[in-house]
């Protein structure tokens, strides 16, 4: 005769869905709900209020039309080609030095990974004070003598981008040492050994041995940079709040202005869109890339 079965013997076995199942069905609600819901808004003629009565792309046109979304566009070139070359090339270096295993690895190693810990809102704050012509780096060395130093860049709209830049690079570049560096340290003793023993100098070995073997690194690297400079938000308003004027607007800033200071919800929802529409356009060739590598 069969054991009749108990009922924490008929939930063990479905127990790790049962607890799964709660944060997927929010996430799925709130992210990709949502996701769709801004698609959808995009298509509409929603001002102040959300409308849901479909208008083609007419807020395409305005978004398109707007001579402020040019500059958002011409700011995130400027930012994330810079903010990527510069954190991918101190990151290199830093991962280099540290792999030759200097005594103070230690020391260098929790200086540079110490921003990590620190969001982009203390990065902006921090480095706005830094910045600024009044208290900060120009303030001091005007103070040790050198009063023709003039260091405005914060306050100069031609140059303040390149403000959001370093305070950028000083946050990142410390992840992609970490990147690196773990792929330096997983490279094979004897490559290195049977290097040396063909006269191959350091730079040389790096360059042509190492650096190669550690490609798919840079991908990765390149992924996440080209996302953290497509969603900068936090550090642009912590650091210039999009200014002067809207000098160093961003599209995730743009987006925010749009939907919560002029109350045009359909255009926000528009320039969303072409972010989302970037995102993927990066995302899915890394994706398939991996996918090919792993023969899957």
């Amino acid at each position: 005769m069969p054991t009749r079965r108990r009922p924490a013997q008929w939930i063990e076995p479905h127990l790790p869905k049962l607890v799964v199942s709660p944060l997927f069905a929010a996430s799925l609600f709130f992210v990709y709900g949502f996701i769709a819901w801004t698609l959808y808004i995009s298509f509409t003629r929603s001002a102040v209020l959300p409308s849901y009565e479909f208008a083609g792309l007419i807020q395409y046109e305005r978004l398109w039309d707007t001579p402020r979304w040019y500059v958002a566009i011409a700011n995130l070139f400027i930012f994330s080609s810079l903010f990527m070359a510069g954190c991918t090339v101190i990151g290199i270096l830093l991962a280099i030095l540290l792999d030759q295993r200097i005594r103070i690895e230690g020391t260098i190693r929790a200086i540079y990974l110490y921003p990590m810990a620190l969001s982009f809102i203390v990065t902006g704050t921090a480095w706005k004070w830094i910045l600024n012509p009044g208290l900060g780096l120009e303030h001091v060395i005007r103070g040790w003598g050198f009063e023709n130093f003039r260091f405005d860049w914060l306050v100069n709209p031609d140059m303040a981008i390149y403000t959001v830049v370093i305070a950028g690079v000083w946050q990142s570049s410390g992840y992609v040492m970490a990147l690196f560096l773990a792929g330096l340290r997983s490279v094979d003793d004897e490559i290195l050994k049977a290097a040396a023993i063909d006269g191959a100098g350091p730079i040389r070995t790096y360059y042509s041995i190492i650096l190669p073997m550690v490609r798919p690194v840079f991908l990765s690297a390149f992924i996440i940079l080209a996302h953290l400079a497509i969603k900068s938000f936090d550090l642009v308003m912590a650091l210039t709040g999009g200014g002067p004027g809207y000098a160093t607007d961003m599209p995730a800033t743009f987006m925010y202005s749009f939907a919560f200071q002029r109350s045009e919800l359909g255009e926000a929802a528009a320039s969303a869109v072409m972010m989302l529409v970037t995102v993927i356009a990066i995302i899915v060739p890394y994706l398939y890339s991996e996918l090919r590598r792993t023969g899957r």
